[in-house]
């Protein structure tokens, strides 16, 4: 993944996340984005409904996001393993944890700076969630032209 992306993504903690199942009907939620390493993207799914229910009978996804500052758009897409146990699951849970306590820290500190009520700012998420590792196959940045440039992603 390039640079500027991963860049970009390292300062979110949600991404909108693109499905679809064998009939064509598509499904766009938020989800957790918890980890970037290399070509993958782990997330975190709280729901567990029908993006895991699309990414079992279809496993392609796509992510997007917006860059803020340069009003440029991307859309991240590739494949999904669902990670439900292992060695590799179980460092995944504790970044997870890091991240929930990291997360409601800044969300806290930031509350308080600002005068905002202290409720509700800590992070509560279900303790029942699945991890996708989506591997990026290509990167489209949408121009607010309306102009696309597409990268595709070999490894």
């Amino acid at each position: 993944m390039n640079k500027k992306v991963s860049e970009l993504l390292k300062s979110r903690e949600f991404v909108s996340v693109a499905t679809c199942d064998l009939q064509g009907r598509p499904n766009a939620a938020p989800k957790f984005l918890l980890k970037l390493e290399n070509n993958f993207i782990y997330l975190v799914d709280y729901i567990i409904g029908r993006t895991f229910r699309n990414l079992g009978v279809n496993p392609r996804i796509s992510i997007s996001f917006m860059d803020n500052n340069s009003l440029m758009g991307y859309q991240l897409n590739g494949a999904v393993e669902l990670i439900e146990g292992g060695p590799e699951y179980e460092a995944l849970v504790q970044d997870l944890s890091q991240r929930k306590v990291d997360l409601s820290t800044r969300r806290i500190i930031e509350g308080v700076t600002q005068g905002k009520a202290h409720a509700g700012f800590e992070l509560g998420m279900s303790e029942s969630f699945v991890i996708f590792k989506v591997k990026v196959e290509e990167i489209v940045e949408i121009f607010s032209s309306g102009t696309l440039k597409t990268e595709k992603i070999c490894e």
